[in-house]
């Protein structure tokens, strides 16, 4: 049975004060679900979230990590400097981190590699821009993405991944794919990991949808056979927003 995961991508926002009113306000109302549910606050909280989350079923997980163990990387954090602190989850390749930073396939690969040696569970982004999907290129350039970085790897690797499918053109902008155009992709998505791989990995791997997710599209887009979940953003800063979001997977 593949893992339902709702997860809140926080992003540059919340300070501390902001952090700790939002991670209780999210205890209190958390429903019973048999869902996983992440946050992901800004690096210099993490510590301070662990802490607050001590005794509650959300997770802590991290926005980004470094391939490398240490060394002269100002800025960056390392695996076992997340491990350290109780952060076994990295979200790696989110579409900002593309574009602002200029992380390419070769460089998520090595961040990929290190996370998973380390014991630390994969929560891998990719998607197409707005002109590869409208030139029809939307496919292929997936297809491209999961085999730079993830078809090199042991199958049973694949027990320490998540997959967040990112139509970037529905990132921060109100646009959203809609629940058949999420499907179809979610379904591709497994069709060429079953190809790849076989189709165990495949049906047993959880693919996010996250591109604009919100109270009024979740139960709709959820219900997908494919859609296991939701990497979010905006309306995971919103404890309402994101507790209507949890209850609808």
């Amino acid at each position: 049975m593949r893992a339902k995961i709702v997860a809140g991508n926080w992003k540059m926002n919340k300070n501390l004060a902001e952090t700790e009113t939002l991670l209780a306000e999210l205890s209190a109302k958390l429903p019973d679900t048999n869902a996983e549910v992440m946050v992901a606050p800004t690096y210099v909280n993490l510590s301070s979230a662990v802490r607050a989350l001590d005794n509650s079923k959300i997770e802590v997980i991290a926005q980004n990590m470094h391939y490398a163990e240490s060394g002269a990387f100002t800025g960056e954090i390392s695996a076992d400097m997340l491990l350290n602190i109780g952060i076994d989850t990295a979200i790696i390749g989110h579409s900002e981190r593309r574009a602002y930073f200029g992380e390419s396939d070769a460089i998520l690969s090595k961040k990929v590699i290190t996370a998973l040696q380390k014991g630390i569970r994969v929560m891998f982004c990719f998607g197409e821009e707005l002109e590869d999907r409208k030139s029809g290129n939307h496919f292929k350039l997936v297809e491209s993405q999961l085999k730079n970085v993830l078809f090199n790897l042991e199958p049973s690797a694949w027990s320490n991944i998540v997959l967040a499918y990112e139509p970037v053109w529905a990132i921060g902008t109100g646009e959203t794919a809609s629940p058949d155009q999420a499907q179809e992709m979610h379904a591709f998505i497994r069709k060429t990991i079953s190809e790849a791989f076989d189709a165990t990995i495949a049906n047993n791997v959880t693919i996010l949808y996250g591109g604009s997710v919100k109270p009024g599209n979740a139960e709709e887009i959820f219900s997908k056979p494919d859609v296991d979940g939701g990497l979010i953003g905006g309306a995971s800063l919103v404890a309402d927003d994101f507790i209507a979001i949890i209850n609808a997977i």
